[in-house]
C-alpha cells in the first residue's frame, strides 16, 4: 500500500489556507501540515482595517476558518514555529528549535513583510507595524479617537487602511513622494491626478517631499514628530510605513531554488525544484506576455494561487492567468478603486 503523501505549507495566510483546503479535497488520504510563525490560526489580513470602523471585532472575526475546521479536515497547524532552512535533497525543513520536518511536496506561502526604504531604516523602530492581528490591534489601541495617523509611502495596502480611518473619523496624512499607489505603475501626471482624488476623499497627501528625520515625542509612547525635506514638521499620534512588501524567504538561502526578490515559479507555480511550489506575495511568476518574472498582488490573485498550487501539487495541470487588468480607476462616486481592494469571503472551507 502506497504511503500517503505529506504536503507541507510554510505560511497560513490566504494562499496557504486556500491551498490546504483544496489539497484535502483532492487527496483525502494525505497528511497536511501548515507551519507558521504566527500564534493565531489563519486570518484574513486584508480585512484588518475593519478594526477602525467596527472596534468591537476581535481576532475570531478575522479567522479564515473556525478552529474546529482544522480538526475536521485533519490539517495540522504548527504555530509559533520558525523555518530556518529548507533542504530539498533530503526533502525536509529545519526548524529553529532544531527539529526537522520531512515533506513529499512543499508549498512556500510565507507572504511578505513591510519594506523599509534604506533611507528610513534607522527609524524602523519608531514605526508601528500592521501585518498581523496583534499588530493591528496595537495600532488601534494607540490611536486616540479622532487621532492623526501619518503613513510613509502610501501603497495600496496602506491606502485601504487610510480610507477606513477617514470613515472612522480619524485624520490621515500620507507622505507619498515614493511608493504612493504601489504596486500600480503610474506616470507623474497620473499619480498627481489620483493623489488629488485621495485628497477629495479626505486623505491628506504630500507628494513633493519625503521624510528627512523622525523622532519620538514625550507626549505618548507612539507619538512621533516627522520633519520633511522641506523643513515642515508633522506630529503623528501613530506612524506607519507602507512602502511595498518584501517577500519573507530568508529560510531559502542556500536551498538551490532560483530566487530574485521572490521565489521564481512558472505559471503552474512550480519552482526550479520539482517538489517545491510557491503562492502568494512570496513568488514571482513568469509572464509570457511580458517575458519577465513578476509579482501578482491582491486577495483575488493570492487566493487563486493557493487553489492552483494545490491542484498542481496533486497531479493537475493548471496555469494562472498572467494577463491582469490592474488599472487604478475613479468610480462614479468620485472615489479611487483598485483591483487590489477587491476582497472576498473565507476560503473554500
Amino acid at each position: 500500500m502506497a504511503k500517503p503523501e505529506h504536503y507541507v505549507i510554510i505560511g497560513n495566510g490566504v494562499a496557504g489556507g486556500e491551498a490546504a483546503y483544496h489539497l484535502r479535497q483532492r487527496d483525502q488520504a494525505s497528511r497536511i501540515t501548515m507551519v507558521t510563525v504566527g500564534r493565531l490560526l489563519s486570518i484574513n489580513r486584508y480585512e484588518l482595517p475593519k478594526l477602525f470602523t467596527e472596534p468591537n471585532l476581535d481576532w475570531r472575526d478575522f479567522l479564515l476558518n473556525p478552529p474546529e475546521y482544522y480538526a475536521d479536515q485533519e490539517i495540522s497547524v504548527r504555530r509559533n514555529t520558525w523555518v530556518t532552512n529548507v533542504e530539498p535533497t533530503k526533502r525536509q525543513l529545519v526548524l529553529r528549535h532544531r527539529e526537522t520536518l520531512s515533506y513529499d511536496k512543499l508549498l512556500i506561502a510565507s507572504g511578505g513583510g513591510r519594506h523599509i526604504p534604506e533611507i528610513l531604516t534607522q527609524y524602523r523602530d519608531l514605526m508601528m507595524k500592521f501585518g498581523t492581528y496583534e499588530e493591528a490591534r496595537s495600532v488601534c489601541n494607540a490611536l486616540p479617537k479622532g487621532g492623526h495617523m501619518v503613513m510613509l509611502g502610501g501603497d495600496m495596502i496602506g491606502l485601504d487602511l487610510a480610507r477606513a480611518l477617514v470613515k472612522g473619523g480619524f485624520r490621515v496624512t500620507v507622505i507619498g513622494k515614493d511608493f504612493l499607489f504601489w504596486p500600480h505603475q503610474l506616470d507623474p501626471d497620473e499619480k498627481e491626478s489620483f493623489a488629488q482624488v485621495l485628497r477629495d476623499m479626505g486623505v491628506g497627501v504630500i507628494t513633493d517631499y519625503g521624510a528627512a528625520s523622525i523622532a519620538a515625542d514625550d507626549r505618548g509612547p507612539a507619538v512621533r514628530r516627522i520633519v520633511l525635506a522641506s523643513g515642515e514638521t508633522l506630529d503623528a499620534d501613530v506612524l506607519l510605513s507602507f512602502c511595498g512588501l518584501m517577500p519573507s524567504l530568508a529560510f531559502l538561502a542556500g536551498a538551490g531554488v532560483d530566487l530574485e526578490r521572490g521565489v521564481l515559479v512558472d505559471p503552474h507555480l512550480q519552482s526550479t525544484d520539482k517538489n517545491i511550489w510557491a503562492a502568494g506575495d512570496v513568488c514571482q511568476i513568469w509572464s509570457p506576455e511580458e517575458k519577465q518574472y513578476r509579482f501578482y498582488y491582491g486577495w483575488g490573485n493570492v487566493k487563486r494561487m493557493g487553489q492552483i498550487a494545490a491542484f498542481n501539487m496533486t497531479g493537475g495541470d493548471e496555469s494562472i492567468s498572467t494577463f491582469q487588468d490592474e488599472r487604478l480607476v475613479v468610480t462614479g462616486s468620485g472615489e479611487i478603486d483598485s483591483p487590489y481592494w477587491h476582497y472576498g469571503g473565507d476560503s473554500g472551507g
